[in-house]
């Protein structure tokens, strides 16, 4: 079912019957991905004195709460509001869904201790290319990813000079396939976040991180629409789907 669609003023063709979902879904048990030091996520019924929010357990409906945290149990998208006193809510600094993306595939290098994501490799596979939003896979590329607790890991990130460049480019919105951008323990400096928002200078409101994405190895690098779908959480981060799809050659 191929459409043409318009985004940023340019005009793509793309089949909307081929969606390419990169979020992980959320699990109430402890094969969620995890991170942050907290426990799983729950997805319980309601219990009401006797009655119980579950067909099994004799109920009409199933009716379950949903205990989670956004940035540790899965794919979120975040505001600035994530690193300033101020109040900003995700649902009201995300205001366009649909962009211009690229995926890439970075092999994050040891520099001491750390695996990191330099300014130098993103400029090497962006080369000039400027898109709106950019999307890094991370090597290697696992499908335990998908339930991975990363507490304690010390997972790659990005350098500071490396939010910088993003940030520089133009690029509104950065999705990553691992728990945070930054380092997991570094002081509460949050320099990537800081940077890529540029919070010293004209704050980005309008700027997203997502992280905890799964980027499939069959997805080639490239060019892609992103339809980065929230729910309208008025949070700082929300639970989200991006969905890529293919541009087709007319």
């Amino acid at each position: 079912m191929n459409t043409t669609i318009r985004v940023n003023n340019r005009v793509l063709n793309i089949d909307l019957s081929k969606p390419i979902d990169i979020s992980m879904p959320l699990k109430g048990d402890n094969s969620n991905v995890n991170a942050w030091y907290i426990g799983a996520p729950e997805i319980i019924p309601v219990t009401i004195e006797d009655w119980v929010g579950s067909i099994k357990e004799g109920a009409d409906v199933n009716f379950n709460n949903i205990y989670f945290n956004p940035h540790a149990h899965g794919t979120h998208t975040e505001c600035v509001g994530h690193v300033t006193e101020k109040v900003y809510s995700i649902n009201k600094c995300l205001k366009r869904f649909m962009f211009i993306a690229e995926v890439i595939t970075v092999a994050p290098e040891l520099i001491g201790e750390d695996y990191v994501i330099s300014d130098k490799q993103l400029h090497y596979l962006l080369k000039s290319r400027k898109p709106e939003a950019l999307i890094i896979r991370t090597m290697p590329n696992t499908i335990d990813k998908k339930s991975k607790q990363y507490s304690n890991t010390n997972w790659p990130y990005l350098t500071e000079a490396a939010a910088v460049f993003i940030r520089n480019r133009g690029i509104k919105h950065l999705l990553i396939d691992l728990p945070s951008v930054d380092k997991e323990n570094d002081e509460g400096k949050l320099l990537a976040h800081k940077a890529f928002w540029d919070i010293q200078g004209a704050i980005r409101k309008e700027a997203t991180i997502t992280e905890l994405i799964y980027v499939p190895n069959k997805i080639d690098d490239g060019k892609y629409v992103l339809n980065l779908q929230i729910a309208p959480f008025e949070n700082d981060a929300s639970p989200s789907k991006p969905i890529l799809y293919k541009i087709e050659e007319k």
